[in-house]
């Protein structure tokens, strides 16, 4: 192991790190604010646009679509505009057919929504949609089915929340008339932070985390230069500048991470890139453009790789539609008024696969935080604000829960539970107040405390067998890179996708053994007695991701050159048989060593994942208990 990885902080006992996680503030992120006004403002416009029009119940009815807002931070505009689209589409169509079973069916409303639950679970995790992700759709679904609105079709409640997702896709996109290429020059300047920040630690036991936060942000912004992009873009201009800047943050961190460029001289060489990125009097040189890396596998890929078997992302939803139909069917046999609170609760506690401390963490949060929502609702309705009135206090709300959820969890649910219900109860007061007060604490208990069985019924004990699985995917993918990289053909689109799908792999792989480290004492300790293995796995792939940066900058004929010189004579054979030879479940291949001379910018982290596997290490670095 390397001195990134020597030393490992003590771990807290769960009850004191539980408590701990209730009380702290974490900083609030970067650009949240901003995120926060826009997100009240796209809740609020319409029920304004309601009250102004003299139809306050449309204006409360249109405010679900302008939930839309939520969604497609961060997304190029041309990409986001797409996905809010769609959002608020699947918003207008949940919502709809809500009300639509609702009214002719509503025997069938918990199996519908627990299978909007399930659905919208697996399109939001396999496309990487983001918070606030499947939990909306469910609950828009689940609320329209109980509207009050006999006087309208569902084709017209659809409508108004389509409508109020169009207010929220136009308040979205107001930032395209300032800077275009925002979120793109925001990407890129993340990365370039992240790999600062890890050059700062390199070596350090805080090296490891702060290499793979650096990955995951160069990763993250090709997703926002390249996948989110338009197939064809001009060759000039803002967005070329951008991926030129990116396509440097990447050799730097290549170079940096083999050894071929100082500390020192990387410092000062992030500094200056750093200083470019709002230079807009630099140019991108002829050859500077062109064959741009793949940013990530298709949309078909992710979603049909989100229902292999064994994969995390189908137990999460197995776990949502089993929790969304016990919760639903025990508030109905209780007759309890709104039983789709008791699912929402359910599904909100399990749809982002979080393991059993997060979730028991989650759990206790949003019970404390609802209790106290409902102290707060109960002051809002015995006000009965209206007019603008009620506009501000929506807005004043839902802006208080963006600026909360990324801070402290419990004090957002106090703020997401009064938003709620005042939306649901369109400010005015019940006719018993304080059984709809108690309705909504009963349902949120419920909700959780079926999450949780749900999630200890189903653990997850093929946690340890995804790990073997996607590691050796892992190492099936460097084997094809390994025939590229020695030809130095890094070209051609197959090239690319392959270097694409490298990446992929390895963030896989790395959130495979998260998940089996958390998901019970047997397979933590599997997963500890695994780390240095993966580790080792972990730094050969940026080894070779490395090197195929390196032989991208160069001529055709230096860069084979230089492949040549870096794996000698029959290096390609010699690597191609050790990663074979690494592949797991292959106890006899691992009886022999590894084929000598491989090439020394491979050499050793295959050497140290032979002997990992031969003998595995102790504790993960870094990695505190629960």
């Amino acid at each position: 192991m390397t001195a990134e990885s020597s030393s490992a902080p003590r771990a807290l006992p769960w009850q004191r790190q539980l408590l701990r996680n209730l009380l702290t503030l974490r900083p609030l992120p970067a650009g949240r604010l901003g995120f926060s006004l826009r997100a009240g403002l796209c809740v609020a416009a319409p029920v304004l646009i309601g009250w102004l029009l003299g139809e306050p119940k449309a204006g409360m009815m249109a405010a679900l679509g302008g939930l839309t807002g939520l969604y497609g931070s961060g997304r190029p505009y041309a990409s986001r505009a797409v996905v809010l689209a769609l959002v608020a589409a699947a918003f207008a169509l949940a919502v709809g057919f809500g009300d639509w079973i609702g009214h002719a069916w509503p025997q069938w409303v918990v199996p519908v929504v627990a299978l909007i639950a399930m659905l919208a679970t697996w399109l939001c995790n396999g496309l990487r949609v983001g918070p606030p992700g499947a939990y909306l759709f469910m609950l828009a679904c689940a609320s329209g089915s109980a509207m009050p609105v006999s006087d309208i079709s569902p084709l017209q409640v659809g409508l108004l929340v389509a409508a109020g997702g169009a207010v929220a896709w136009l308040l979205h996109m107001l930032g395209a008339l300032l800077d275009l290429r925002g979120p793109e020059r925001a990407a890129v300047g993340a990365a370039g932070q992240a790999v600062q920040d890890w050059l700062e630690v390199a070596g350090q036991a805080d090296g490891p985390a702060a290499r793979q936060r650096a990955a995951m942000a160069l990763h993250d912004a090709w997703q926002a230069l390249v996948s989110f992009q338009p197939r064809h873009t001009a060759a000039h201009g803002t967005l070329a500048r951008l991926r030129h800047l990116n396509r440097q943050w990447h050799q730097l961190f290549a170079d940096a991470l083999s050894g071929r460029v100082g500390l020192d001289q990387a410092r000062a060489a992030a500094t200056q890139l750093q200083a470019r990125l709002h230079d807009r009097h630099w140019s991108v040189p002829d050859n500077g453009h062109g064959h741009w890396p793949l940013g990530g596998p298709g949309i078909r890929v992710a979603l049909v790789e989100a229902l292999r078997a064994g994969s995390s992302s189908r137990l999460v939803i197995v776990r949502v539609g089993l929790a969304a139909l016990v919760a639903g069917s025990v508030a109905a046999w209780f007759e309890l008024e709104r039983a789709y609170w008791a699912v929402a609760a359910a599904v909100l506690m399990l749809h982002t696969g979080m393991d059993w401390m997060r979730t028991l963490q989650r759990s206790v949060e949003r019970l404390l935080g609802t209790w106290g929502g409902l102290l707060l609702t109960g002051a809002l309705l015995w006000w009965q604000p209206q007019g603008l009135w009620l506009v501000a206090v929506i807005f004043c709300l839902q802006f208080t829960v963006e600026m909360l959820v990324m801070r402290n969890y419990t004090l957002a649910a106090l703020f997401i539970t009064a938003t709620g219900m005042t939306l649901a109860a369109g400010g005015h007061v019940q006719n018993d107040p304080a059984g709809f007060l108690l309705a909504r604490g009963v349902d949120t208990l419920l909700g959780c405390v079926v999450a949780l069985g749900v999630h200890a019924l189903l653990p997850g004990r093929h946690a340890g067998r995804q790990v073997d699985q996607e590691l050796s995917r892992l190492l099936q993918a460097l084997v094809a890179l390994n025939s590229h990289l020695a030809w130095a053909e890094l070209d051609s689109p197959a090239a690319r996708q392959l270097r694409a799908d490298v990446s992929h792999r390895r963030f896989a792989l790395a959130q495979a053994w998260e998940q089996a480290q958390q998901a019970g004492p047997l397979l933590q300790a599997a997963a500890d007695q695994r780390w240095a293995s993966l580790a080792a796995v972990q730094e050969l792939t940026y080894r070779m991701l490395a090197m195929a940066w390196h032989l991208e900058q160069q001529p055709q004929q230096a860069a084979r050159h230089s492949a040549r010189a870096a794996y000698g004579a029959d290096g390609v054979a010699r690597v191609q048989a050790a990663l074979l030879q690494l592949q797991p479940g292959q106890p006899a291949a691992l009886e022999q060593p590894l084929p000598a001379d491989l090439p020394e910018f491979v050499q050793g982290p295959l050497q140290r994942a032979w002997e990992a596997m031969q003998q595995p290490a102790g504790p993960a670095p870094g990695r505190p208990r629960p």
